[in-house]
């Protein structure tokens, strides 16, 4: 009978632990209270105007010596941190803060057709470094076409004129952070860019 108690208590014992942390807040917690948003993503055309989207050419030339050189393509994007409440009953916190890690760009086009090196550039992964405060935007920019990417199909065969130009590829860019309590989240954008040998078609 003595037996039958004590495992009789120890069973009354487990529940109500299981039924304390089932009710802590804290440990059933998993999601941030925060939601990352990608408020614009704008990128250069070909006069250097700011633009929403991107003209990227695919070689460039010095006008001064006529040689040949590549460069990168960057684009900025206004991230937006928000609280998944609208009006949280003790206020936010900075708890709530977004710092923005990481990124990653994937190309995709419209005809389906997405092999990576040979229809559309590879995609690839990036840091970022921005602390997006609640309620608050915060500006970033990064890298959106490698230099790499210019010199393997697709894109190098715009520069040397075996490709059809231009070529029209939609760009989707997932950005990752966590905030101040290092709960995770994630906004994506998107952005089009007409890739072509801009200068060989203007000279």
């Amino acid at each position: 009978m003595e037996k039958a108690n004590q495992a009789l208590k120890i069973t009354v014992i487990l529940t109500m632990i299981l039924f304390l942390f089932s009710c802590n807040s804290v440990v059933k917690k998993t999601q941030s209270d925060s939601m990352l948003i990608v408020s614009s993503i704008t990128g250069k055309d070909i006069e250097d105007n700011d633009v929403n989207f991107l003209q990227s050419d695919v070689v460039s030339v010095d006008p001064d010596t006529g040689a040949l050189y590549i460069t990168a393509d960057s684009a900025k994007a206004t991230l937006t941190a928000k609280s998944l409440e609208p009006e949280p009953a003790l206020g936010t916190s900075t708890y709530s803060n977004i710092l923005v890690t990481s990124y990653s760009v994937t190309y995709t086009r419209s005809d389906g057709k997405n092999r990576e090196g040979i229809d559309v550039p590879y995609s690839f992964s990036g840091s970022i470094s921005a602390l997006v405060e609640i309620d608050a935007s915060a500006e970033v920019s990064f890298i959106i076409v490698r230099e790499s990417a210019k010199l393997e199909p697709p894109l190098i065969n715009l520069r040397d004129g075996r490709g059809e130009g231009p070529l029209t590829i939609q760009a989707k860019i997932d950005f990752y952070g966590h905030d101040v309590a290092n709960h995770q989240v994630k906004a994506t954008g998107y952005l089009t860019i007409f890739f072509a040998n801009y200068i060989d078609e203007q000279g």
